[in-house]
Formats: structure tokens, sequence, C-alpha cells
């Protein structure tokens, strides 16, 4: 008895379980060697910043030596060295041109942003850039002594900030301050030095703030219920 048992329990049976032999349908059976990937090439579009042409100025000269960029204006002279996977064309026009030179994530990522830092060069040495910020709080005030601008933001000494080579800072009634000059980075780099000093506080808003800046406000804590 215990032997019909096991012959009619053969591994072989196992197959009439599969809903292929069960049902009548067929299912065919690929090689594991000829199963592949498949492989999508995605074409990057242009960056729309990247493509528009940059005017310029009858007033600015270029020096343009292969991955080498000179821009000289009224205001001063700026320089930028440009990545392999961008080059800078300029046309017959007397527009400036940047370019991909390789089809690559980064080559895009590149694309609009050195064509902005492009655009910021050819600006600032015809037109300059200003930065502004403001003082808020009870004895906050600037001056500039000579080439330093001297902040009073409630520390127990002054603070004497260098104002860099290039960069003109003037302050207006005592609590606002403008920081202009042709190179934009330069700018916004002294800005934010200004800045760090005494961020903008949540509660009463004191601090340094850039002047279009808007400083979010929190409710203080609200007195013991009677």
């Amino acid at each position: 008895m215990a032997s019909s048992v096991t012959s009619s329990f053969h591994p072989c049976n196992l197959k009439s379980t599969f809903l292929g032999e069960r049902s009548g349908i067929h299912v065919a059976r690929v090689p594991i060697s000829q199963i592949g990937t498949l492989r999508r090439i995605v074409e990057c579009k242009e960056s729309r910043i990247g493509k528009k042409p940059i005017e310029v100025p009858s007033v600015v000269s270029l020096t343009l030596e292969g991955q080498d960029l000179k821009v000289k204006g009224p205001l001063g002279e700026l320089a930028m060295t440009y990545p392999r996977e961008v080059k800078v064309e300029k046309q017959e026009s007397g527009h400036l041109r940047v370019l991909k030179s390789v089809e690559t994530r980064r080559a895009n990522q590149m694309h609009g942003l050195f064509r902005t830092l492009t655009d910021n060069m050819v600006v600032g040495v015809s037109k300059g850039f200003e930065k502004r910020l403001q003082l808020v709080g009870v004895g906050y005030r600037a001056t500039v002594e000579g080439s330093d601008l001297v902040l009073n933001l409630g520390f127990s000494h002054p603070i004497r900030m260098a104002i860099p080579e290039g960069l003109k800072v003037k302050v207006e009634e005592n609590t606002r301050i403008a920081v202009s000059g042709y190179d934009k980075s330069a700018i916004g780099q002294f800005s934010a030095t200004i800045r760090k000093w005494r961020p903008p506080e949540p509660y009463k808003g004191k601090g340094v703030r850039y002047a279009d800046e808007i400083v979010r406000r929190k409710e203080g804590k609200a007195g013991k219920k009677k």
C-alpha cells in the first residue's frame, strides 16, 4: 500500500498543475541567454537660457582665445575660463553665443549657467550692478570711513569691514547700504557677508536684510491663561 502511494507522487506529475498545460494555453519558453536589456536614448533639449544670444554694446571690447574670454568696458575688465563642455563664439552681428561642445548631462547643466555668467560680465563692465541692504533695529547704523565699512549692530564693539577693490559702498540715512560695482559675484558675496553679521530674526524683524527681502514673522509666546 505504501509503495503505490509513493509511485503516484512522482515529481514529473507536478507539471500538470501549470496553467499552460491544464488550459491548453501555449507559453513560449525563451532561453536566458536571449534576454537582453532595452536601452532608450533620450535626446536632451537645449537650454532656453543658453540658446539666447548675448548683445554686446559698442563700448565693450572682447578678446576670445580658445576657452578664455576677456571683457573690457568703461567700468572695468573681467575674464573667465570656460569648461570643455561649452564654448563661446562671436558672430558677425557682434553677438556672443554660448554653445555646447558635447551632448552630456553636465554640458546641459553648464550651458545655461555660463551663458548667464557671460551676460553678467558684459552688463557689469558696461552698466554695473547694485545691491541694497537695510538695517532694522534700535541703534543700528552704518558709516563709511575711508576704505572701510563700519557697522554698529548691537555688539559691544563696532564691526569694521574692508571694502573689496572694485566695489563702491554708499550709506544713506545711516541705515541703508548700497553696494555697487561691475562684478556681480563680488557684490553678492560682500552683501552676504554684511548680512551674516546680524541676520533678521523672525519675531521683531531686527537685523540686516536685503532691501527686497521678505522676512517671515512669528508670534511670540502667549502669556499664561488666567
